[in-house]
């Protein structure tokens, strides 16, 4: 074969052969052994996906699975070589004696290495010259900790599918400076989902830029969980703020205002009267959509308690109930139920979610959880299937007191604009699950917050005092504004907040007495300033506070909002890891956005940030994003920004 470059993508058809590659023909079953264990990274102690182990100077190798999982079969008998291969990982070998007819359990720990530029491309030659297997690369630069091997054919065969791109986002207007002069006060509805990270890391991982559009700053910055030692008060949530000076523009402030929500364990969860909602419709045929819908449900059941309650819906051409509302201890029946589904014909969605709601309020706990979880790539075609359409049929189901979860799946055509206005306007949350490890993520680790709402209809608004403050911007939260009037409005509907989750708010602050960075001429007949409002108590009362902070919410079953309020002291001080963390991500959102309010502001500045920040890193979260950056940064993705303007 005289090929001296393997493309990407070809890489990951070629990584799919390794997988089922079989050994050489020569050696009977019963004359070789098998040879498995598990890949683990060294920082995170997880399970390491997608990495290529192989016998040297051999045909025999294969891929780690989700959980980094590996079998080695008809590996010839006496001393042998086991290698694992990964980009962003120090290749490491050991040796094992193999027996004929016997299997010998090797484990691997595998420590992280910056990513090359080099290390994307292979020369087949060299390796075989060297009498290696040929080094197959992986389209995901950094795939570690996510879906395995059949993810990788997934991929690459939709990306030649006949079209493939008709993924859709909603358009995002940037928040520019406002003036505290004419808008003192900024409203929004919270916004804990998450889907845009895991979305974005998609497209990172297969060498792609993401779309400006798909890039929600918020959704980035609120998927890591940060900690902070705030009492509650007796309220559901507690709230903190801090001040420091902007990394980007050290001039102006930065101010983290922050929400987090007690955990709950599994175990003291009020009863559950969950309805799955699965799309079965042709679109959901690839191995990233159903199948791995089917194994993340799994986790989900397998963490039910007998006073839990599980009903499955299913759609396509037409929507039909495949499980009647079922004890959570009838794991099998359940099971089955899933294991059954199969993908094919067009998407009612609109009917598949107006008989899971009727499935819910049929079977109602009064106190308990009632949750319709939908799972779909969003590509609804068929009856009521426009966002508008969608999102009325929504609505009208809000008040019943049952909530909602929306899990996005698969590329190619994922509807991101319309399952995220779904979810917005249901109390609900957005995921998008990428591999078993999200899934795990989303559904076993944070159950309580995905699915256990303990504050509805939150709201924030932030006075910005005048003496201190000439402008301010929001940095995202763009889709989630509120007018001012809305805070104290009852009937507004707002974000929801859920058992162990946190919500971050980051505004950059231009101080008093600085320009702000806006294009706009001065007013010809009033100065640019306004001079400072009279206010109920003298000036001097507030000279220290730089902004005030309200927050708004509503019990789960309730209907009257209660207020917190505090004051936010001008003092910048030492941030805390989990505020250089979060400001990394923001910095990060930026570029990818191609923000003008960026600056000059760079990767290797947003890396340096997110170490000082990665703190307790126990679940390796913080250190995938890192990584994440290094690739952008090696890949050199964000270079064709000006090419790609028109196309996005």
């Amino acid at each position: 074969m005289n090929v001296h470059r393997i493309p990407l993508r070809i890489g990951a058809l070629l990584a799919l052969w390794l997988t089922i590659a079989g050994p050489d023909s020569s050696h009977a079953q019963s004359e070789t052994g098998t040879v498995q264990g598990n890949v683990f990274d060294a920082t995170a102690s997880v399970g390491v996906a997608g990495a290529q182990v192989f016998v040297a100077r051999t045909a025999i190798g294969t891929l780690t699975d989700a959980e980094g999982r590996y079998s080695l079969s008809g590996v010839p008998p006496g001393e042998q070589a086991i290698t694992v291969r990964l980009i962003g990982y120090r290749e490491t070998s050991k040796t094992v004696t193999v027996t004929a007819g016997e299997t010998v359990t090797l484990d691997f720990t595998v420590e992280q290495t910056a990513l090359r530029i080099q290390d994307l491309s292979v020369s087949a030659e060299r390796a075989a010259a060297a009498g290696e297997t040929p080094r197959v690369e992986q389209p995901f630069t950094v795939e570690r900790l996510r879906a395995g091997a059949g993810r990788f054919a997934a991929v690459s065969a939709m990306q030649g599918h006949p079209g493939y791109n008709t993924e859709s986002y909603a358009p995002i207007e940037e928040n520019d400076f406002r003036l505290v002069s004419a808008s003192p006060l900024s409203t929004f509805s919270i916004d804990v989902d998450r889907a845009s990270y895991a979305n974005v890391r998609r497209f990172i991982q297969a060498g792609e830029r993401p779309p400006v559009d798909a890039v929600r700053i918020e959704e980035m910055i609120n998927y890591f969980p940060y900690e902070w030692d705030s009492g509650s008060g007796g309220h559901p949530f507690a709230v903190e703020t801090e001040v420091w000076d902007a990394p980007w523009k050290p001039e102006h402030r930065l101010v983290r205002v922050g929400l987090r929500a007690p955990s709950v364990e599994t175990a003291h969860l009020p009863p559950g009267n969950l309805v799955f909602l699965l799309d079965v419709s042709g679109s959901m045929n690839w191995p990233d959509k159903l199948p791995l819908l089917k194994k993340a449900f799994a986790l989900l059941v397998d963490q039910l308690r007998p006073q839990d309650r599980v009903a499955i819906v299913v759609y396509a051409g037409a929507a039909g109930l495949v499980l009647p509302s079922t004890p959570g201890n009838r794991r099998g029946k359940i099971l089955e139920a899933v294991e059954r589904l199969e993908a094919g014909g067009s998407t009612a969605g609109g009917a598949g979610i107006a008989l899971a709601y009727d499935v819910a309020r049929k079977h109602f706990i009064e106190g308990g959880n009632n949750r319709v979880i939908l799972a779909t790539d969003g590509d609804f075609n068929v009856g009521a299937s426009s966002d508008g359409e969608m999102v009325r049929l929504i609505e009208k189901e809000r008040d019943s007191g049952i909530f909602l979860t929306v899990l996005g799946f698969g590329t190619g055509n994922l509807k991101d604009s319309k399952m995220e206005q779904i979810a917005d306007r249901g109390n609900g949350n957005f995921h998008y699950v990428d591999g078993l490890l999200e899934a795990r993520k989303v559904l076993v680790e944070e159950m309580g917050g995905t699915l256990f709402t303990v504050a509805k209809d939150v709201k924030l608004q932030v006075e910005f005092n005048p003496a201190r403050v000439t402008a301010y911007r929001l940095i995202g939260y763009e889709n989630r504004l509120l007018a001012d009037e809305d805070f104290n409005d009852d009937t507004k509907d707002a974000g929801e907040l859920g058992a162990g989750h946190t919500v971050t708010a980051l505004y950059e602050v231009v101080p008093a007495g600085l320009p702000v960075p806006r294009s706009v001429d001065p007013l010809r007949y009033q100065p640019t300033a306004d001079p400072q409002p009279p206010t109920a108590a003298p000036p001097s009362a507030f000279e220290d506070e730089l902004l005030y902070v309200k927050v708004r919410y509503k019990d789960p079953g309730g209907s009257e909002s209660k207020l917190l309020a505090h004051a936010v002291p001008d003092r910048a001080r030492s941030p805390s890891g989990s505020f250089r963390f979060a400001a990394a991500v923001a910095g990060f959102g930026m570029l990818l956005r191609d923000s003008p309010h960026a600056g000059s502001y760079t990767l290797d500045e947003v890396i340096s940030l997110a170490e000082r920040g990665r703190g307790d890193d126990s679940r390796g979260y913080r250190g995938e994003f890192i990584r994440l950056v290094e690739t952008v940064r090696d890949l050199d993705l964000l270079g064709s920004a000006a090419e790609e303007g028109d196309q996005r």
